[in-house]
């Protein structure tokens, strides 16, 4: 093992921890590594460094195919939500909502059919509201369908190749190395890269290397899909444990019933005298004093037997929707400085949303004085609920989460415009109004002419999106202010900075130097053995780290391992896309995961004991499958 090599597996590791430790975003952690690895490469020579090949190319991996199709992919799901194609199926399906196992099963089926054709992500989030509203309207907890979604958001993802980051990874990834192959193998008949040519029975001088195409991914990836849908549907929501379930909508078909906010005791407040102990019984169970805030601000534990009086103050838990009317009922107020900038902001158009903090907000990580001065002043955080974790802190020192729903007060108007730019889901109505171009026909047309012109090769797939997306401008389905708001630029970040370094695994020869440790390990085990090696490894990293970064690293170890033993890498590259898309054990593996745990009221072990069953599942039906679509 060379310098350089020990070098990128160093980065490599480092970038898991920081990954794994989850302290900084996963872009900028990706971007840590890329300055690690150019620092790396000029301690080591620079010249006769093979970290980086050419210091001007640094930045090329933004220029990646795989880049730009993920961006696309996004704004065209922004363009089919705004024509009203995910309310025009809710319509369709709202039917099949009476009975418990047709409602998870049709929610299921729907959101991983516009997954295939859309961003998991994106339709996801167009299908919670959904969602939540049908859990409201059959009383039915939405705890039993939002993991079901969100699992079948992931597995749609699977059925195509723009339906999730990693299958265009792998797609653009299988023609660069295959030219690289190409040239290693014209250059030097006796390379290992010849001798996979030659045992592939390929005349690699009149081969022509090209990236898996748009349905490629489908036989596998849609029989899994339907497979692992019907197991959510029909078995895996049976798994979830039963303390976790969130009680069905009441009044508001989405209110939370775990708000966390700060009241005062006023005079005349039937409080006065209670012990903290009766609270809950005598407002039925519909409010909770947790937390006591004394004079210096902190927020203690109060006694249970401690006699409420007059000018306490207290953190206390209830539904929105309960708490007005026990304002009034038992004379409570809000805290004197939450009550004055509430009078200072009132008037006819006030209003109140709830809002779910998304993946990649501008919240997360963010507390109320960065909500303030983002919003110029113009919102009130009323409250907050969060699932899994109880909140023992007040409003002002809470720094939010993804997940986390939050009570807003302010001008209708400027509500709705600080919701979009902090890029949070309103879960009291929906953000849009779906359906208002009614032009689902014409964009469904311009989406499937685009598909259509990239499986017949003329157009790259690219270059096919691009067009698709200047159709939708053209014909007003998607407003230009719209177009890079709609990009989730922290991938796009991690892709570009982390593609030279997956680059830098293979120019340092360290590919080959796992690859040959692998095989050493399994030199006496059949290829299938191999290949749900390399499935679950991938399903591992990707519980806990991005799949994008996870499909950048396993992708080149996994072709290695393919030409190391002689067989196609075609089935190698595929385990590590369906690996890769496979993160169901935790609420970080997936942003799915991750948007569902606040409104369905998950906790984190909760995931698991649905995910296992089905992650096992994937390794034992996806592994013939492949073998069987793509024989080695």
């Amino acid at each position: 093992m060379n310098a350089d090599q020990i070098a990128i597996l160093l980065i490599i590791v480092m970038t898991f921890i920081l990954f794994i430790w989850g302290r900084w975003r996963y872009d900028i952690v990706s971007i840590i590594a890329l300055g690690t690895l150019f620092i790396a490469d000029r301690v080591l020579g620079g010249e006769t460094s093979n970290l980086v090949m050419d210091e001007s190319n640094l930045f090329i991996g933004f220029a990646h195919p795989a880049v730009i199709t993920v961006a696309l992919v996004l704004i065209i799901s922004r363009a089919l939500r705004n024509a009203g194609v995910v309310e025009l199926i809710s319509r369709k399906i709202a039917s099949f909502s009476k009975h418990q196992v047709t409602h998870i099963t049709s929610l299921s089926g729907v959101v991983a059919v516009l997954s295939a054709i859309m961003n998991n992500v994106g339709a996801l989030a167009l299908m919670l509201p959904v969602a939540l509203k049908s859990s409201a309207k059959q009383k039915r907890s939405p705890s039993i369908l939002l993991m079901p979604l969100a699992f079948a958001s992931i597995l749609g993802g699977m059925i195509t190749m723009i339906g999730t980051p990693p299958n265009i990874i792998i797609s653009t990834l299988r023609e660069t190395q295959l030219i690289g192959l190409k040239a290693v193998a014209l250059a030097d008949a006796n390379s290992p890269a010849a001798l996979y040519f030659k045992a592939q029975n390929i005349d690699v001088e009149n081969f022509q290397p090209e990236a898996f195409a748009m349905l490629d991914f489908s036989p596998v990836g849609g029989s899994i899909a339907v497979l692992g849908v019907l197991f959510v549907a029909l078995v895996g929501w049976r798994l979830i444990p039963k303390p976790s379930y969130k009680k069905p909508g009441t009044e508001s078909l989405f209110s939370i019933n775990e708000y966390i906010t700060e009241i005062r005791i006023p005079n005349k407040s039937k409080f006065i005298g209670l012990k903290i102990s009766e609270i809950e019984s005598f407002t039925e169970e519909r409010l909770t004093i947790f937390g006591w805030i004394s004079k210096n601000e902190t927020v203690d534990t109060p006694q249970q037997d401690h006699v409420i009086q007059e000018g306490d103050r207290y953190l206390i838990m209830a539904d929105p929707v309960d708490l007005k009317g026990m304002m009034d009922e038992y004379n409570l107020r809000f805290i004197k400085l939450m009550r004055e900038r509430i009078d200072s902001l009132k008037n006819n158009h006030t209003t109140f949303k709830e809002v779910l903090i998304k993946p990649d907000s501008p919240l997360e990580n963010r507390d109320r004085d960065y909500l303030r001065k983002r919003t110029s002043n113009t919102l009130i955080l009323m409250a907050v609920a969060r699932q899994g974790e109880p909140i023992r802190k007040r409003l002002g020192n809470l720094v939010f989460r993804v997940g986390d729903v939050l009570l807003l007060q302010g001008n209708a108007d400027n509500l709705d415009d600080n919701i979009s730019s902090l890029d949070l889901m309103p879960l009291a109505e929906r953000d849009v109004t779906v359906g208002v171009f009614s032009k689902v026909g014409l964009s469904l047309l311009i989406f499937g002419s685009a598909i259509a012109l990239s499986i017949v090769d003329i157009l790259p797939i690219t270059l096919a999106l691009l067009g698709a997306v200047l159709v939708y401008i053209f014909t007003g389905i998607l407003p230009v202010r719209e177009i890079y708001r709609q990009i989730d630029w922290p991938i796009i970040v991690l892709l570009g900075a982390m593609i030279p370094v997956s680059n830098a695994l293979q120019t340092t020869g360290s590919t080959e130097l796992i690859a040959n440790a692998m095989v050493g390990m399994t030199d006496s085990l059949p290829t299938w053995f191999m290949l749900a090696m390399i499935m679950i490894i991938t399903m591992t990293l990707s519980d806990v780290i991005n799949n994008a970064a996870t499909a950048l690293i396993m992708a080149p170890i996994a072709v290695e391992i393919a030409i190391t033993t002689g067989v196609s890498i075609d089935p190698f590259l595929m385990c590590v896309a369906v690996g890769a898309s496979c993160a169901f054990l935790t609420p970080i593996g997936h942003q799915c995961n991750a948007l569902i745990l606040g409104p369905g009221g998950y906790k984190f072990s909760d995931y698991w004991r649905m995910g296992l069953p089905l992650e096992i599942l994937i390794v034992i039906i996806g592994t013939p499958l492949i073998m069987f679509f793509w024989p080695i």
